[in-house]
């Protein structure tokens, strides 16, 4: 993680479409990407197009531009949904684009948002909606994303992963119950897949929120918002605030919880091996393992370096100390 002279731009991107070639469409995004010093893991499937990067405004500009336009993609690409947002540091350690089955792992087969998809609700419409008394709420995110912020009552379905939704869905909906439903995630793609698949058990009136929660934090005034929290993002910054910058939350190195600053004054808090979520589930081979990983982290600092695959590891343990030292500072004036 480098600091910079100018904010680092960080691009929340995705797109469903048929990329029938996406195995051959790897190695030439990953050379555009390592052109142009952006950081970030791209997913490329057959339906498409999902992943999180970063770099210089200017760089992660023409990326967003080559994938539009460039005759390699065909326009497949054009509606490409992106969201940006601004850290004071490259919050990735490497540039990787990988292939997989699907974009967003949902696990169940023959759904395609292009096909059926629920409908959209601009951010400065989704206040209405889910103030509605007939509308049930729902965030399609996992447990641990929910437990540090949500909108006013919305229902947490206390996913561990995304493919558990589908066996959720079908266990606790009902649609002889549940007329109108409005879903939402972190940027949208989720949503996408989990509106596609309520469309398919037979709900009618399914809604969710277009863009996502990002969206939302950068179009809706913090005054006007019904968000409550931080919102969980997949990289360095751990969670970001309504004005979209980095929030108060760390992360376990062990288990990967977001971690506030009480929980890293827990006694079974020990910097990246273990945490007050992960302690007791541990086996020793892996604290141990844990434990080696800190210390190579450690001695690298010592010498000055970085160590490879972990400079995000070592960023997060400093984060975590000014944390918690500022919040010892706010007990102190009470």
């Amino acid at each position: 993680m480098t600091k910079t002279n100018s904010p680092v731009s960080v691009a929340a991107l995705y797109r469903f479409v048929e990329l029938s070639d996406y195995a051959d469409l790897k190695m030439p995004l990953l050379e555009q990407m390592q052109q142009r010093g952006i950081f970030g893991t791209l997913l490329l499937a057959r339906e498409g197009l999902n992943g999180t990067v970063a770099g210089m405004p200017g760089k992660v500009a023409e990326l967003i531009a080559w994938l539009q336009t460039a005759d390699l993609w065909q326009g497949r690409l054009a509606g490409l949904d992106v969201k940006l947002a601004q850290a004071e540091s490259m919050p990735f350690a490497r540039c990787k684009v990988k292939l997989k089955k699907e974009i967003v792992t949902m696990g169940v087969a023959d759904i395609d948002p292009n096909k059926s998809v629920g409908t959209y609700v601009k951010p400065q419409d989704w206040n209405e909606l889910i103030s509605d008394p007939d509308v049930l709420t729902i965030d399609t995110r996992n447990d641990y994303e929910v437990k540090i912020g949500t909108f006013s009552g919305a229902i947490n379905p206390h996913t561990s992963t995304f493919r558990e939704f589908p066996d959720y869905a079908q266990r606790e909906i009902d649609p002889q119950k549940h007329k109108k439903i409005a879903m939402f995630c972190t940027g949208g793609i989720r949503c996408e897949k989990s509106t596609a698949y309520m469309k398919s058990l037979g709900f009618n009136e399914v809604y969710h929120l277009q863009g996502g929660i990002l969206k939302y934090l950068e179009e809706v005034p913090s005054e006007n918002s019904l968000w409550q929290g931080e919102c969980f993002v997949f990289d360095d910054r751990v969670a970001v605030d309504h004005n979209l910058e980095a929030g108060s939350y760390s992360q376990c190195h062990a288990c990967r919880m977001p971690l506030n600053a009480d929980e890293m004054q827990h006694q079974d808090y020990v910097p990246g091996e273990s945490c007050p979520h992960c302690c007791e589930k541990t086996t020793p081979e892996q604290r141990k393992r844990f434990r080696e990983r800190q210390k190579q982290i450690d001695l690298a600092r010592e010498r000055g370096e970085k160590h490879i695959g972990h400079n995000i590891d070592t960023i997060r343990e400093e984060r975590q100390a000014q944390k918690i030292a500022v919040k010892d500072k706010q007990r102190g004036s009470h």
